[in-house]
């Protein structure tokens, strides 16, 4: 089991400045940096790893102060990094940049950003030669696992709408480093009603989101950076894991329905609960509704989950369904089913882990565990990769 709820969870900080300091006076952006420059050790005391956009360092006319916190961040994580727990994953950073990043790192953080490219702990993602932001954004937002913003404008609300699609939480901030109706206060904003609240993240404790988002009320409550810092670990720590959504045999009176029951209660959630970290969703009509009906809470759930665990054990044409939805979404997604069921000859060619319930349990896991680690990341079935690169 993880030793805290952050462990290797990829953390996003993303946003920006207004250039002009009567929107963004040089003492909040100042304040701003402080808060991030407390936050990130935090974060990788608890074996957090990080999603960042590797680019130039824009600065403001008035006063010289930087636009963005980017290479902010990438100090910061370079100063703590002997702070990483035991065991802590790699890659620490995982850094996106496109063709022209070399020719446009700064001369000051230069040896910085060299001594990380030689190092182990990043992961480059070059966007081939798209110099379009927008293509970084999806491959920062396919990237991370959750998204805290802090001023910016449409590029923040473009990062939201990805990580939001994805069932990834979003933690706005409303410090006020940009215009009230832009970027993250915008989302603050949006996020203070309580339908929208429970869009931006959701949460486990007796706290909602709608009580959370009233708690990052940095703006009017003049807490220092310290306590702002405690606020936002609190929340995070809050946040319920990431979707592992469930495709199975739910009809009690068949046949194979005990030993599909055995193999998820004491197989599957064990190795992805326990080990893995997420949280196995399951849609059977016991469970409290999020959308209307069970079949639009079903697609829901599945669309925003971030695996599919599909056994087609006892197969049934609403697991097909299901299972077809997954892999079109473009979701990592195990297949299992039980050794010598007969399967549709569309399904054969994609890796399954068979199983037999008489095998020992200790065995079975081993087993599964395998299966997993092979393919969480096997490539989507058909290559939706760009025309040109």
């Amino acid at each position: 089991m993880s030793a805290t709820s952050l462990f290797g969870r990829r953390i996003h900080i993303a946003g920006s400045v207004d250039e002009a300091p009567s929107v963004a006076p040089e003492a909040e952006v100042e304040r701003a940096r402080e808060f991030i420059q407390l936050l990130i050790p935090r974060l990788v005391e608890r074996g957090a790893t990080f999603v960042l956009p590797i680019d130039d360092e824009k600065v403001r006319e008035t006063d010289g102060l930087p636009i963005c916190f980017d290479w902010l961040v990438l100090r910061v994580l370079q100063d703590c990094i002997g702070s990483r727990p035991m065991g802590a994953p790699e890659p620490y950073v995982f850094a996106v940049q496109h063709h022209k990043t070399e020719g446009q790192v700064p001369t000051e953080f230069a040896s910085l950003w060299q001594h990380f490219r030689d190092s182990t702990h990043v992961d480059i993602r070059n966007v081939g030669h798209w110099n379009m932001y927008s293509k970084r954004m999806e491959e920062q937002a396919g990237l991370g696992d959750i998204l805290i913003v802090l001023g910016g404008k449409d590029g923040v609300l473009n990062l939201a709408n990805l990580y939001h699609d994805a069932g990834k939480p979003v933690i706005p901030l409303n410090l006020p480093i940009t215009q009230e109706d832009a970027g993250a206060r915008r989302l603050f904003g949006i996020g203070l009603t309580h339908f929208y609240s429970g869009r931006l993240f959701r949460t486990k404790g007796r706290k909602t989101a709608r009580e959370w988002m009233a708690e990052v009320d940095f703006g009017s409550l003049g807490r220092t950076s310290q306590q702002q810092v405690a606020v936002v670990l609190d929340l995070l720590d809050s946040l319920d894991a990431p979707r592992a959504f469930v495709v199975r045999l739910m009809n009690k009176k068949h046949d194979l329905y005990a030993a599909v029951e055995e193999l998820f209660s004491r197989v599957v959630a064990p190795v992805v609960e326990e080990e893995y970290g997420y949280e196995l969703a399951v849609v059977d009509g016991s469970q409290p509704y999020e959308s209307g009906t069970i079949p639009q809470d079903i697609f829901e759930k599945l669309h925003r989950s971030r695996v599919a665990v599909a056994d087609l054990t006892g197969m049934r044409p609403n697991c097909l369904i299901e299972l077809g939805y997954a892999l079109g979404r473009g979701l990592p997604t195990m297949m299992l089913a039980r050794e010598g069921e007969q399967l549709p000859f569309d399904v054969q060619g994609i890796p399954i882990h068979y199983w037999n319930s008489n095998d020992p349990i200790g065995e079975r896991q081993v087993q599964f565990r395998q299966y997993w680690m092979e393919n969480i990341h096997r490539p989507h079935l058909v290559d939706t990769g760009a025309l040109v690169q």
